[in-house]
């Protein structure tokens, strides 16, 4: 189990309508990292998106992906930045293009702490068949599915 570059990840998100771009965002967590921290936008803080799935349900459906692994936590976030901020043992962060700036603010953050930044792993974006990026937003508004098949 030490064969992994990292010995602990922080990936986040709101993981609503789970689809291919998050299961990339995740895997490369796994792949990268011993051990994964999963912050999923609390209910109250992901209400800002709008008629988004309830955490709990979001956390559901990370579990079941994630079915045959034990080697993670999800909790919920209640801001941008979980615990990244205060925890001084994570190496690396799992980020998505969209998401990349709120990882550079939490290594601001984290060296005004007198905490080593983190590393920061950028995920392309996955694509749908027309070109442009899977999105919950995009499956909220019936444009695509999960798989980023065209619907309209």
């Amino acid at each position: 189990m030490n064969d992994k570059i990292y010995k602990k990840v922080a990936v986040g998100g709101t993981f609503d309508k789970f689809h291919n771009g998050h299961k990339k965002l995740l895997k490369t967590a796994f792949d990268l990292g011993n051990y994964v921290e999963i912050g999923v936008t609390s209910d109250a803080f992901a209400s800002v998106k709008g008629d988004i799935t309830s955490c709990s349900e979001r956390i559901a459906n990370i579990k079941s992906f994630f079915h045959d692994k034990s080697n993670f936590h999800i909790m919920p976030l209640d801001d941008a930045y979980g615990t990244t901020i205060f925890d001084p043992k994570f190496d690396a962060i799992v980020v998505s293009e969209e998401t990349e700036p709120t990882a550079i603010k939490i290594n601001k953050i984290r060296i005004t702490k007198n905490m080593k930044p983190l590393d920061i792993i950028v995920v392309s974006f996955v694509l749908a068949e027309d070109g442009n990026p899977i999105s919950s937003t995009r499956i909220r508004n019936g444009e695509i599915n999960k798989f980023g098949e065209i619907l309209k």
